[in-house]
């Protein structure tokens, strides 16, 4: 009975011992991609340094914002994690339609991608009527600069990122006659200009977003006419619309779970506010820190935020 018993025992052992090894995160890279604007950046380092808080190892690829979602369905990129619904919802869905990228689960922070004025272009009146979209009928002028010909400048992010949405827009809303787009280079075009405009006390339009450092600093989204499904001109609409309000979701490869499960749990747990992605951003943005170190500050000052991913 005695041996019997032993023999059990060695070999619940051994099963254990078995189930423990297979669950052991993979010694394969989490390939984690990187895109051209800080949050994204500095949350993929962040989110690395959880990953490697594990055990794991991380490598980071330069990736395409709306390609990406291929390389993750296809294996060549394992997550995604500022998946923007407005911006990025169709690449992701499209990319799960096909099979190999899951949904791993959506953060707390709502979003918004919208052109807008920083709050001192309201404050001071310089286009009497905003936030409201009709008042820029009559102040063109107020946002012309050196390249826009003699027109108001609306100062949109890289082409990559919403195509022709905006150009759609002014023509839809008839204020092409009046006003042109302009596409910047990256997210730190943007904040440049964003900070020249706001030092010479000037009007300026460009596309933000939130969550993102700019909502401690003050600015106004402009409100156009509510956005409803098929109103833009790629979903057969006339594009006379604003953009929605929506999820941050974060997409992964179907085997992740299977290769790297502890990492895919605490994966799957994260969620980030608006709070903790705006102080992400603010970093670099503001405290203008690289990357890696504004991430290696904030995992040091918010365990208490991250860990209980890990647990």
């Amino acid at each position: 009975m005695k041996r019997q018993y032993l023999l059990a025992a060695a070999a619940t052992a051994a099963v254990s011992f078995a189930s423990s090894a297979w669950a052991q995160d993979s010694a394969e890279p989490i390939v984690i991609p990187t895109h051209n604007w800080s949050s994204q950046v500095v949350m993929a380092y962040v989110i690395g340094g959880i990953f490697e808080s594990l055990g794991d190892n991380v490598e980071y690829v330069p990736a395409d914002s709306q390609a990406v979602y291929e390389a993750i369905r296809i294996g060549d990129v394992t997550i995604s994690h500022e998946v923007w619904q407005s911006t990025f919802g169709a690449s992701f869905y499209n990319a799960m339609a096909k099979g190999g990228l899951i949904d791993a689960g959506t953060h707390s922070a709502a979003t918004l991608e919208e052109m807008g004025v920083p709050q001192y272009v309201i404050d001071d009146n310089l286009c009497p009527g905003l936030p409201n979209w009709e008042a820029l009928k009559d102040c063109a002028a107020v946002f012309a600069t050196a390249d826009s010909g003699g027109k108001g400048r609306w100062l949109e992010g890289p082409q990559s990122w919403h195509g022709d949405l905006m150009p759609l827009r002014l023509e839809a809303l008839g204020l092409g006659d009046q006003y042109v787009v302009k596409f910047a280079g990256g997210a730190d075009a943007i904040w440049a200009e964003l900070a020249s405009a706001k030092k010479e006390r000037r009007g300026i339009i460009t596309f933000n977003w939130t969550p993102n450092f700019t909502d401690a600093e003050g600015f106004s989204f402009i409100e156009f006419p509510p956005y409803f499904d098929g109103c833009r001109v790629a979903d057969g609409g006339d594009g006379a619309c604003g953009s929605p309000k929506g999820w941050l979701k974060k997409a992964a490869n179907f085997k992740f779970p299977k290769t790297h499960p502890a990492a895919y749990t605490a994966f799957t747990k994260l969620s980030f506010s608006s709070a903790d992605i705006g102080q992400m951003a603010a970093l670099v943005d503001i405290d203008k820190m690289s990357h890696q170190d504004a991430a290696t500050k904030w995992l040091a000052d918010h365990e208490d935020v991250w860990k209980p991913f890990t647990q």
